[in-house]
C-alpha cells in the first residue's frame, strides 16, 4: 500500500471525500433536534410522575401517558443509534474513498457499501423521527377545542 505523493492525486482524492461530509452535515443537524426531543419526553415523564404521586385522581391519565413516552423516548434512542451509525459509516465511507485515491489499495466497493449503508441508517432514523413526531401529536389534548368552546 504505497502513498501516492502526486499533489493531483490527493487534491481529487479530497474532493471525492468531502462529498459525503454534506450528510454528515445533516446527521449532525439531526442528532441535535432528536437528543432535544428526548430531553423534553424525558422532562415530561418527570413531570407525569411528580403530578401522579400527588394526585391520586391522575394515575390512570399518568400510566397512559408514561406509556407513550417510554414509546416516543425509545425511538428517540432508536433514532440517535441509527444516525450515529450512519455517522460512523459515512467516516468510514470518507477514510476509504481518500485511501483508494492516494494509495493502491482498492476501495471502490466498500467506500460504495458504506456509504449506501449510511444512508439506509439516515433513512430509517427519519422514519424513527416520523413515528416519533406523529405519536407526540396525537398525544395532545385540546379540551377546551373538544368543548366546543369559542374564544
Amino acid at each position: 500500500m504505497a502513498l501516492a505523493l502526486d499533489s493531483s492525486a490527493i487534491t481529487h482524492g479530497i474532493q471525492l471525500a468531502v462529498a459525503p461530509v454534506f450528510l454528515l452535515t445533516a446527521v449532525s443537524g439531526m442528532i441535535g433536534a432528536v437528543a432535544g426531543r428526548l430531553a423534553r419526553i424525558i422532562d415530561r415523564a418527570r413531570v407525569v410522575e411528580d403530578r401522579a404521586l400527588k394526585d391520586a385522581s391522575f394515575v390512570a391519565a399518568a400510566y397512559r401517558e408514561l406509556a407513550q413516552l417510554r414509546t416516543r423516548g425509545r425511538l428517540a434512542n432508536g433514532c440517535i443509534a441509527l444516525l450515529t451509525f450512519c455517522a460512523f459509516l459515512i467516516g468510514l465511507t470518507i477514510i476509504l474513498l481518500f485511501l483508494g485515491e492516494t494509495t493502491s489499495f482498492q476501495a471502490n466497493r466498500l467506500a460504495v457499501a458504506g456509504f449506501l449503508a449510511g444512508v439506509v441508517c439516515f433513512l430509517l432514523a427519519l422514519v424513527c423521527f416520523l413515528t416519533e413526531t406523529v405519536i407526540a401529536t396525537r398525544l395532545l389534548n385540546f379540551s377546551l377545542l373538544n368543548k366546543g368552546g369559542t374564544p
